[in-house]
Formats: C-alpha cells, sequence, structure tokens
C-alpha cells in the first residue's frame, strides 16, 4: 500500500484528505517513482478551485506535478532511463495524476534525471521556476548585457528564477514588490534595480531612469491589469510583454497605443507549450543543468513540511512570508540529503 493526497471537488487545499491507495503499475511508455519529495505550485491552487488552465475528469484526484524520487518501475517501450535513480517530474498537464503521494506514474515524456549535485527536496523544486522563466528571458528575449527586463512580483518563485537566468546572461533586472523588506532578498537574487511598489510612485519614469532612457526590452508580468498600464509607457522598441498570470484577477486591458508607438508584442505565455515539444524541452533542461553544474543556479528552499503536513503547507504558503522561496513536501526521512 501507498500514501496519497486526494481532493474529492473543487474545494480548494481545505479539502486535501490524506489517504491509503494502491501502488499502480507503469504501463507502456510510462515510469514510477517512489517519490521522496513533491513541490507546491500556485497553480495548484488554482485547480484546486477549478481556475486553472486544465480541469480534473473525475475526483477523487491528485494535485501537484513538481516530484523528485526513484524510478522503481519501467513501462514498456521506455528507454534511455535508468531503474534505481532519482528523476523530477518535468512541468505538464498532470490532470488526475498528481505527485502529491508516495508513488507515482508518469509519462516517461516528463521526467528528467535529477542533478547529482541536489538533494531531493532541491530537486523537486527547480523544474517549474527555471523552465517556466528560461523560454521568455533566455531564448526568446535573448537577455544579455544590451537588454532590460523588468520582473514583476519578484519574490514568487518563478520572478526569482528569471532574475537569476537574466543576471546569469548579463542583462540589467529590475524587480518589483510591495515590501522594502525584500529589496536585500531580490538583490542576491540577481535584480540590478529593486522597486519597492507603494502605489504612488511612477514606475514608468523609474524604469526609464534604471534603463538609461532606453526603456525595457521585456517584461515577464504575472499581475495582469493592475501593472501592465503602468509601465507600459516605458517600453523599448520591439518590446515583448509576457503575461503569465493574473494576480489581481482581472484580465488584462492591453495598453494598445504605447505597444503601437514601439512595435511590442503581447506574449500571453505558458511553459507548457515549450514541455511538449521535444526539442526546446531539452534545450531548457541542458541549459538548466549545466547552470547549476557550474554553480550558477542554486534553488531558494523556504520551508520544508512532512507528508502529513501537506495541508499546513499550504497554510503557510498562503501566508504573508518573511522568507522566500519554494516551499516543499518531504516524502521520506532521507530527502534532504544529497
Amino acid at each position: 500500500m501507498s500514501r496519497e493526497w486526494v481532493i474529492n471537488s473543487y474545494s480548494g487545499y481545505q479539502g486535501l484528505v490524506l489517504q491509503d491507495c494502491e501502488r499502480a503499475d507503469a504501463g507502456p511508455g510510462e515510469v514510477r517513482l517512489a517519490i521522496e519529495a513533491f513541490a507546491l505550485n500556485w497553480g495548484d491552487a488554482d485547480l484546486m478551485l477549478d481556475n486553472y488552465s486544465f480541469s480534473f475528469d473525475h475526483f477523487p484526484a491528485r494535485i501537484g506535478m513538481e516530484a523528485a524520487g526513484i524510478v522503481d518501475q519501467i513501462g514498456e517501450g521506455v528507454t534511455g532511463i535508468e531503474l534505481g535513480e532519482r528523476y523530477c517530474t518535468l512541468p505538464h498537464f498532470y490532470f488526475n495524476k498528481g505527485a502529491s503521494a508516495e508513488s507515482v506514474v508518469v509519462d516517461a515524456r516528463y521526467v528528467t534525471k535529477a542533478p547529482a549535485s541536489l538533494s531531493a527536496v532541491e530537486a523537486s523544486s527547480i523544474w517549474m521556476q527555471y523552465l517556466t522563466a528560461y523560454y521568455p528571458i533566455v531564448e526568446i528575449s535573448k537577455a544579455g548585457p544590451d537588454k532590460t527586463i523588468l520582473v514583476p512580483a519578484a519574490t514568487s518563485t518563478a520572478g526569482y528564477a528569471a532574475l537569476q537566468l537574466g543576471k546569469l546572461m548579463g542583462a540589467t533586472m529590475v524587480g518589483t514588490t510591495r515590501s522594502a523588506d525584500n529589496s536585500d532578498c531580490l538583490l542576491q537574487g540577481g535584480a540590478s534595480h529593486v522597486f519597492v511598489d507603494r502605489g504612488e510612485e511612477d514606475l514608468a519614469d523609474a524604469l526609464m531612469e534604471y534603463s538609461n532612457g532606453n526603456g525595457v526590452n521585456a517584461a515577464f508580468d504575472p499581475i495582469g491589469a493592475g501593472m501592465m498600464n503602468r509601465y507600459s509607457k516605458a517600453l523599448a522598441q520591439d518590446a515583448r510583454i509576457y503575461l503569465y498570470g493574473w494576480l489581481d484577477g482581472e484580465v488584462p486591458s492591453i495598453p494598445t497605443l504605447d505597444m503601437i508607438k514601439v512595435n511590442a508584442i503581447y506574449h500571453p505565455y505558458s511553459v507548457f507549450h515549450y514541455i511538449e515539444d521535444p526539442e526546446s524541452c531539452q534545450r531548457g533542461i541542458s541549459f538548466v543543468n549545466n547552470a547549476i553544474e557550474a554553480g550558477d543556479l542554486s534553488p531558494l528552499i523556504d520551508r520544508v513540511f512532512p507528508m502529513e503536513g501537506y495541508r499546513d503547507a499550504w497554510d503557510y504558503l498562503r501566508q504573508p512570508r518573511k522568507d522566500h522561496g519554494k516551499v516543499v513536501v518531504a516524502v521520506t526521512d532521507d530527502a534532504n540529503s544529497k
């Protein structure tokens, strides 16, 4: 027998139930992981309320797309995966086969070997944040010394990853936060400038100053309507706005006139499309692996909860926090060991 956390309706994380279950077998094209740790993501919270980009087709349903564990079964037709080695799951539309359990069966396309230098807790935390940021920051916008990139809500894990990646590529990175207490963390993460957003200062003027009058070449924006029109007058020629969420709860009103003036592009963005393409997926994996191996990227872990504390982990994640980074559930006692 195994254990799993499930919901039985779209009741939010408060409806999570820990129960016993049978350990499923890996079918053709699949692998099974004995999970050591799994990470929390805000998208999972939305999914539990049916507010995400996909829905469950039946209940009970498991939550979570990020985990690290040991491959203990390989399905028919799967090659290139080693039994007994630690692998991570990649971001994917997991439907009912979430990772909030002691065992999970995953399509082999959505696993990759864990970096040897990381513990299971660290390895479970890296792929959603770094791949989400990698494609817009590194591949599409080609971050470099000649680019200025805006990252609103930069204390989010994807925002923090964007700062790290942009700094690695030499770009001028601007992070926004609502609290000055977060400034040191963002500067350590890779921000060249931190804009403390109290809703009164002119963000566009500050961005023009930070970019030496050139404007921002990209905005990696999870906020939406409440932010986009505040920075649109500081867009550089051919800038691109990546919208990957709307934290303010409103579908954004696109600043069309400001964008026309500089030939800017509005890019509603989801990492899942890039994961589905084998070549782009492998490019992202290789980049992140190489950067971790070189010591250029290091995941920031905020707090680790035990398997029995999954609901407590969600309670913690939803509260105002002084610390930042991933919140992770350790399934095994040695999940923090490397």
